[in-house]
């Protein structure tokens, strides 16, 4: 069974500060089961946006996990901001959260792209 959107990025953002990080909802979505957007900032300013894998990606054995699958990788700011208001456009319910992070390594399952 699948946690909610409102306790996933509640843990995420406590994680994240105990592990010496900063975390803040942009946007709170549906508390339920709004799609949960991650966006972080690399030191050189560019920004990597993380969203919902595809339900097809899903198993048996995980499909209790939130996974996700980079979207912008190293872009600028308004790349992502595009993305995030395309995606509004199809769901007002959901969640941006911004992670400034040295890695979402152990935050978060990404599927990763084998042609990246």
């Amino acid at each position: 069974m699948r946690v909610t959107s409102e306790f996933f990025v509640s843990a995420l953002i406590r994680r994240v500060f105990s592990s010496g990080g900063f975390a803040a909802v942009e946007r709170k979505g549906a508390a339920e089961a709004g799609a949960i957007f991650i966006r972080t900032r690399g030191r050189d300013g560019r920004e990597t946006l993380y969203g919902p894998a595809p339900q097809s990606l899903f198993d048996a054995e995980t499909s209790g996990d939130r996974r996700f699958e980079i979207r912008v990788r190293n872009g600028e700011g308004a790349d992502v901001e595009a993305v995030i208001a395309r995606e509004a456009k199809f769901d007002p319910d959901l969640w941006l959260v911004e992670l400034e992070t040295d890695s979402v390594e152990g935050l978060l399952t990404v599927d990763h792209d084998p042609a990246h």
